[in-house]
């Protein structure tokens, strides 16, 4: 079980979809899509060291059934397939329209010049394929930074903060359509709050507060109790720290620029 930020409902996964995940770290994403659905999922990302750990993570999931086979057969007997590299999102190793469905979570606010990954993605989605894109939400990461200036100055740590406008007003420029919007992680907002409070701080009374916070989430995340579903859910439109988005290709951009 992992975090999932994307809302595959909203994502529209069908059978024999081809899906990307652009950015995908150590997995999240793209091994809840492969284990959800019956498509052909790919991830890319610049990091090995968070591409091995996405491989352990799959291979950990698929020993959990050990009658299922690497390249399991759908219901009508073809193939689903998931298949993690090495690529850069500026030049995505990918033919034009190859792609149903694109997944960009948490990756725009790391990348120094985006535009020209927001391009590719829209080059390599097919007419009428969707994108779903999240960046950390404006205030919760604005509170962030005014806490902890080591926070967003680590390295690959995130140098710029996105509000919804100007997000979508950047991804439709690519000749995207809007097509919703919601917000999540609401009870990871306090965590992040007291990280970066106490970013340097020794005192183990203040270290103990922020491990057991931590806990928490772990535990949150693993039982899933309905209390805790219902009060994020309450609370996302109002402190939700994840932003997502989604997006439909038209036929052509509309004058878009790099």
């Amino acid at each position: 079980m992992s975090l999932q930020t994307i809302d595959f409902d909203r994502l529209q996964l069908k059978p024999h979809d081809r899906l990307l995940d652009l950015g995908c770290g150590e997995g999240r994403h793209v091994i809840s899509a492969y284990l959800a659905e019956d498509i052909d999922a790919v991830g890319v990302d610049l990091s090995i060291k968070d591409l091995a750990t996405a491989v352990t993570r799959f291979n950990q999931f698929m020993a959990q059934d050990e009658s299922e086979a690497p390249c399991p057969s759908t219901p009508d007997g073809s193939k689903k397939s998931l298949i993690l590299a090495v690529a850069n999102g500026t030049h995505l190793p990918f033919q034009d329209e190859s792609y149903d469905k694109v997944i960009c979570s948490e990756v725009l606010e790391h990348i120094p010049d985006y535009l020209p990954v927001l391009a590719e993605i829209y080059r390599v989605v097919k007419q009428g394929g969707i994108l779903a894109v999240s960046v950390p939400r404006f205030f919760p990461e604005w509170v962030c930074w005014q806490l902890s200036t080591a926070y967003h100055q680590v390295e690959g740590g995130h140098i710029r903060i996105f509000t919804a406008r100007h997000l979508r007003e950047k991804v439709e420029s690519k000749g995207f359509i809007f097509s919703g919007k919601h917000h999540a992680h609401a009870l990871h907002v306090p965590y992040w709050w007291l990280k970066c409070l106490f970013w340097r701080s020794a005192d183990e009374p203040e270290a103990r507060l922020v491990a057991w916070y931590h806990r928490f989430l772990v535990w949150d995340l693993m039982r899933q109790p309905r209390f805790t579903r219902m009060l994020e859910r309450c609370l996302n439109p109002m402190l939700g720290k994840s932003l997502v988005m989604y997006f439909v290709k038209t036929a052509s951009p509309s004058g878009a620029t790099i």
